[in-house]
């Protein structure tokens, strides 16, 4: 006698959020529907983003509902780094800067400083034009050609020598050039991107070097508190 309910597999992915499931920090009510807006594959993970469509209306107040919110991108009025986006599901997330040019008003995503993403701010002209980026991969490709990648997926080819792993590059979002980087090194200003210390900001102290498992850094806020993190949240 067979089975009754034979098991099956998941066909395809996922392509529903329910409400309750939805990173805490999109701050969305719990009684206002069942799903939330489930971001579409991108630069950022699903936990770590945010989708156009709940930074228009939720965070920055430019739309009632979602409706409204998908005619505003398909006017084609918003850009994410320098690039329209009509998609109210593409996941903004650390770094990025959201222009809307209609109103002349550019913001970048950054942590808040209970770990949140995004907090908006505001940028003047000309800082809208770059952005910092960690370097999370460097590698030598086909025929030799050297590349890194950073932590929003960005592939860039025959960078500086000197660029490692865990550094910081300045990238200019319209030319698609490296302008400068900074050495991840003790004495740096550096930003928690994971764990537990998400969102504060200090000065690497010490680097403990463990082999086999995970680097350790030890960090001062301007308060003058030390705590401790993984290297790569950092």
């Amino acid at each position: 006698v067979g089975r009754r309910f034979p098991a099956t597999m998941a066909r395809g992915p996922k392509k529903h959020l329910k409400r309750l499931n939805a990173p805490k920090h999109w701050m969305l009510d719990k009684l206002g529907g069942t799903y939330a807006p489930r971001p579409n594959p991108g630069p950022h993970k699903l936990r770590a983003s945010i989708p156009l469509i709940v930074l228009l209306r939720n965070r920055l107040k430019y739309a009632l509902n979602g409706r409204e919110t998908k005619l505003i991108l398909l006017q084609r009025l918003v850009q994410v780094d320098g690039k329209i986006r009509t998609d109210s599901k593409f996941p903004a997330g650390y770094m990025d800067v959201v222009s809307i040019e209609k109103t002349n008003e550019h913001f970048r995503l950054l942590y808040d400083v209970k770990g949140r993403v995004p907090n908006a701010q505001k940028l003047p002209g000309k800082r809208r034009k770059s952005s910092l980026l960690q370097v999370r991969r460097q590698q030598v490709g086909a025929r030799g050609i050297p590349y890194i990648v950073t932590h929003d997926g960005r592939t860039i080819r025959y960078p500086d020598p000197d660029i490692k792993v865990h550094d910081t590059v300045k990238y200019d979002l319209e030319t698609g050039k490296v302008v400068d980087f900074i050495k991840f090194e003790i004495g740096q200003l550096c930003m928690v991107v994971g764990g537990r210390n998400t969102g504060r900001v200090g000065v690497v102290m010490n680097r403990e070097r463990h082999r086999g498992s995970f680097e350790i850094i030890h960090v001062k806020d301007a308060a003058g508190h030390e705590f401790a993190t993984r290297m790569r949240m950092s």
